[in-house]
């Protein structure tokens, strides 16, 4: 596809090449995604889990039709909506939907830690996506962030043969992330970062809609103000104003080194949940999630810095 056939044709480029201002962009949307775990933990305890990960998508879709309408943007052409589809279908769909229904019974702490292999699955699509072949050791750590992760899920769940299916959800969760990170970062060089995850919200929406509507089959949701404020962060900053920031910064790219500023996130999660749900910091929470952040934030260095010819 021609730079001529996009969505938003513009007389320079949509984002400039400058690594170090992706990594501040991409810095802010980490911020902004660190609390989505904890809120979603708050939210799960008055609001059913569907209605909560359907209806935030909702939320975000009408902000997004607003802003697309308002200022009048082009609709997306040929592929592109294909790749939106793709891009609605991990970001809008498949990891709230997953992270929420697995946080309606385990901890945010210890959801933040089986997340933290997103980084190394954002790298790795990456990779596959821009057809580019890093070292072995890139996938070799990769693997071995991966095994980490399983083994900390089943000391936490009580052994091996334990494993919990929120972990298996939240496992989901990150590769459904994963792909749409890298779609969406891609398809934000043509059509713009705020631009693309509106256009996948709207995509999105009719599904989601019935998802929420199906949600209320029981009735109307009864919550306290702080689970409904909670709500509202996952619709308004998680699902809608956080991708301005993720997403420019990964259009900026290259989509693996800024994918590295999410090593960050799982801390940050792990730090607001003590703060403010009271959560323990167990000596297995650190070593798990230190062990996975190690191994992540290698996998991505390797991808980062190839061997320099003799």
């Amino acid at each position: 596809m021609s730079h001529n056939s996009s969505a938003t044709t513009l007389s320079r480029p949509v984002v400039s090449s400058r690594t170090s201002t992706g990594v501040w962009w991409g810095l802010l949307g980490v911020v902004a995604f660190s609390f989505t775990v904890p809120f979603t933990r708050v939210a799960v305890e008055g609001l059913s889990p569907l209605f909560i990960g359907a209806g935030r998508a909702v939320v975000a879709a009408i902000l997004a039709a607003l802003a697309l309408g308002l200022t009048r943007q082009r609709f997306p052409q040929g592929i592109q909506w294909v790749r939106l589809t793709v891009v609605a279908g991990g970001i809008v769909a498949g990891f709230p939907l997953m992270t929420t229904f697995a946080l309606a019974s385990t901890t945010a702490s210890h959801g933040a830690v089986v997340i933290a292999l997103l980084p190394a699955a954002t790298a790795t699509v990456a990779v596959i996506r821009g057809r580019e072949g890093p070292r072995p050791l890139f996938w070799v750590l990769t693997a071995i962030g991966v095994v980490a992760a399983l083994v900390f899920a089943l000391v936490q769940s009580g052994g091996f043969g334990q494993l919990h299916w929120a972990d298996l959800l939240l496992l989901g969760a990150v590769i459904a992330a994963a792909i749409g990170y890298a779609e969406g970062g891609l398809l934000a060089r043509e059509l713009g970062p705020w631009q693309t995850i509106s256009w996948a919200l709207v995509v999105a929406s009719p599904v989601m809609l019935l998802l929420t509507l199906l949600s209320l089959g029981s009735g109307a949701p009864s919550a306290t103000p702080v689970q409904w404020l909670s709500f509202a962060y996952l619709g308004v900053v998680s699902m809608f104003l956080g991708f301005f920031a993720w997403y420019h910064g990964l259009a900026i790219g290259p989509m693996a080194q800024v994918s590295q500023i999410q090593l960050v996130q799982p801390v940050m999660t792990i730090a607001w949940a003590s703060l403010l749900l009271g959560e323990s910091m167990t000596w297995t929470t650190a070593v798990g999630g230190l062990a996975v952040i190690l191994c992540a934030g290698a996998a991505v260095r390797v991808r980062l810095n190839p061997p320099s010819n003799p």
